[in-house]
């Protein structure tokens, strides 16, 4: 084993945009911070999402969940701003809002309970005759039957807030560590000591220890908990994407049930997505692209028409009750921030505000109980006699280590 003689005050495992964001906020205070991923920062899931910020688009019933969510909405134009000022690089966040389309009787029923709620908390949202939906977007289909404009439900290109996120992190002195996978954490005393990392399975494992560490890697979460003996409730959940070119006068995001078409630069559209449970086979499929492809010509048939670019997946890190993860369990210097599923670019500033707050100050700004690691009752089980066995090598060598 290789001992790494640098110190970390924070190692961020995980470097999508949660954990990038939480480093760049903990980095600003002076904290010395390393980002650890097993491939490229932000090449997962962060870079597979459409990039849709929509809490209201997300939820039927305003509850605690959706004003966590909005509360991030709100502070993503300040986010945005700053991001792009520290990276030197424009990202380009769009608040021309959402039109949630309805094809169908069942769909038209589902609009209408979003609104009757909505109105009555007191949301933003506008109940569209077909004509009048298809005045603001000529691009829908002629079957509609019934629409909602939703003015403050947000996208962005979170391709370029992850570079651009990169780039803040790196002039904030940030430390990154790409193609190291974590295979494990190692602990002392109650307390993550030491995460063991490797560039590729035959290469030599390095240790690099530190005061705090924080688990943000997405649906590999679990089986990096799994080391320490906990059962963290996180599965991949795959998604599918499409994405076309030669679209024109393409104003905001378009949504019928599950699938949705959102507009980027230079005439591109993206459409998706599948939700599939496949463990962690990120393969394209005939399947899923046929569902997609029918989706998005149902609310928009001039998609037929336009060039096929591109198509990929990701996962999601999904949870038992479709809720993040976020704060500390029973080991004291190892915090939570994963599980986000299908929120991980909208819930991004405000997870990277409430981690850097617990670490720093010791409490957060917002209750963040129904988050807590506590609620799917974790406790280290037996760890299994092999990792046991590597424990008690890793400790010897390491006691070895320092009479050296």
């Amino acid at each position: 084993m290789v001992f790494n003689k640098e110190t970390h005050d924070v190692i961020v495992i995980g470097g999508g945009l949660i954990g990038c964001s939480i480093a760049l906020r903990l980095a600003q205070q002076k904290i010395r911070v390393s980002v650890f991923d097993q491939g490229k920062p932000g090449a997962e899931a962060s870079s597979a999402g459409a990039g849709m910020i929509a809490p209201q688009g997300e939820t039927t019933q305003p509850d605690p969940f959706y004003e966590l969510c909005a509360a991030s909405r709100d502070l993503y134009a300040d986010f945005v701003a700053e991001i792009e000022e520290l990276s030197g690089r424009k990202v380009g966040l769009r608040r021309e809002g959402t039109l949630m389309a309805a094809l169908d009787e069942t769909q038209r029923h589902g609009l209408q309970k979003i609104h009757e709620a909505q109105t009555k908390a007191g949301l933003k949202v506008e109940r569209l005759s077909p004509e009048e939906a298809r005045k603001r977007s000529p691009q829908l289909s002629s079957q509609i039957r019934e629409a909602l404009f939703i003015p403050e439900d947000y996208w962005i290109d979170n391709v370029r807030l992850m570079e651009a996120l990169e780039q803040a992190c790196l002039r904030a002195g940030v430390s990154f560590y790409p193609h190291a996978k974590v295979t494990r954490l190692i602990t002392s005393n109650g307390e993550v000591e030491s995460v063991e990392s490797c560039a590729e399975p035959s290469s030599v494992p390095f240790h690099h220890a530190a005061g705090q560490f924080v688990l943000a890697a997405g649906a590999w979460s679990g089986k990096i908990a799994s080391t320490l003996g906990i059962s963290l409730p996180v599965k991949p959940c795959r998604g599918q994407m499409m994405e076309f070119e030669g679209a024109t006068d393409f104003p905001f995001v378009l949504r019928a049930a599950h699938h949705y078409l959102v507009p980027r630069s230079g005439g591109r559209v993206i459409a998706g997505s599948t939700m599939e449970y496949a463990g962690f086979e990120k393969a394209v499929t005939g399947e899923g692209l046929r569902s997609i492809l029918k989706g998005a010509v149902r609310i928009a048939p001039m998609v037929k028409e336009l060039r096929f670019r591109a198509a990929w997946s990701g996962l999601r890190p999904d949870t038992e009750d479709h809720l993040p993860i976020l704060g500390y369990g029973e080991i004291t210097n190892l915090v939570f921030a994963t599980g986000h599923f299908r929120n991980g670019i909208l819930l991004t500033p405000i997870t990277a505000q409430l981690i850097s707050e617990l670490i720093l100050q010791g409490s957060a700004s917002r209750p963040m109980e129904i988050y807590s690691p506590a609620r799917f009752h974790l406790s280290r089980s037996r760890v299994p006699s092999h990792i046991e066995q590597q424990r008690k090598n890793h400790h010897r060598d390491h006691r070895q280590q320092k009479i050296e």
